[in-house]
Parts: C-alpha cells; sequence; structure tokens
C-alpha cells in the first residue's frame, strides 16, 4: 500500500531535520563554506514547508502510523533514540569531548532508522539508516583533516542526506497520488 501522507511528513520531517543538521554545520565550517550551508537549510526549509502543506491538505490520506501497533512502535523508538542521544551527550559533554556530540547524535538518528523500516514497511530507510551511520564515521576522521569542526562535516553530510529523503519523499509523493 502506497502511504501517500507519510511522503509528504517525509518530505517534511526529513526537510525539517536537514535544515537543523545544516544549521548545526554553521558551529565550525571554513569561513567560505557559510554562504552554501545557509543557502541549504533555505532550500531545506522550503522542502519542509511544502510537506506540511501537502501532509496538512492530505490527511485523511492512508499512513502506516494509522495502525496503533505501528504508532506505539514509532513512540517506543523515538524515545529510546532520544533518550540515547541525550545520556550519550551528556557523557560526551561530561568527559570534555563535546566535539563529538553531533557524530555521535548522527549515529544514534542513523540507528533509529534501522527500526522505522518495520515501521513504516520501507526498505529505503535502511539505506537513510546506512547513510546517516556512515555520515558520522566519516565526519570523525575527515573533519580533522580539513581543520574544521566535526560538526561541520557531520551538519554538512546528515544535512544533504536527509534533503535527499525529503525529496524523495516529495516524488514518491507525486507518484502516489
Amino acid at each position: 500500500m502506497e502511504y501517500v501522507r507519510d511522503y509528504a511528513m517525509y518530505a517534511s520531517v526529513f526537510g525539517m531535520f536537514s535544515f537543523v543538521w545544516f544549521g548545526w554545520a554553521q558551529e565550525g565550517p571554513r569561513p567560505t563554506w557559510r554562504l552554501y550551508i545557509g543557502i541549504a537549510s533555505g532550500i531545506a526549509l522550503a522542502v519542509c514547508l511544502t510537506g506540511v502543506y501537502l501532509s496538512l491538505t492530505n490527511w485523511e490520506a492512508p499512513s502506516a502510523l494509522s495502525e496503533a501497533s505501528a504508532f506505539r512502535n514509532y513512540l517506543i523508538s523515538f524515545y529510546a533514540e532520544f533518550a540515547l542521544a541525550g545520556a550519550g551527550a551528556f557523557v560526551l559533554s561530561r568527559s570534555k569531548r563535546k566535539a563529538y556530540i553531533s557524530p555521535w547524535i548522527a549515529f544514534i538518528v542513523g540507528i533509529h532508522f534501522i527500526g522505522l523500516k518495520s515501521v513504516f514497511d520501507d526498505p529505503s530507510l535502511w539505506i537513510l539508516a546506512a547513510l546517516m551511520i556512515a555520515v558520522s564515521i566519516v565526519a570523525v576522521i575527515i573533519a580533522p583533516k580539513l581543520r574544521v569542526a566535526n560538526s561541520a562535516i557531520t551538519g554538512i553530510g546528515a544535512g544533504t542526506v536527509l534533503f535527499g529523503f525529503a525529496l524523495l519523499g516529495l516524488i514518491r509523493f507525486m507518484g502516489a497520488i
């Protein structure tokens, strides 16, 4: 079954988090990157708002979350991710390793998408999971070589990946209506 509303929500949610990650990338990039990161943020926000509009105007369309067990599993996954990400960020902060918080969060978000594959019955979420996990690992390796903050590479990578999936949500929405 095609979940039209879920595809619109993908555009909305992934667009919003793309916007957020591009914002986090502003923490310590090369100065010449800032304009491009800002433009990417603006475009991600526009995709998010488009997704919000499409979600609201198609609210009665089918959604995987209409099933009680799917919604419950989604909430369990979300709260577990939130707690684990927060606990890890707290430990990293207290151990004076704040530079690793953004890759940690991206890693946990990636793991989160593994569980969401079954909630939304969408195998593409495994690809999203793999890409987010890869971003978290690559950022820690590349950022020091480029002499930028881990958050710059993590934010650009995660923002780009999530933006791609926001666009995929829009494409899938248009194909399903």
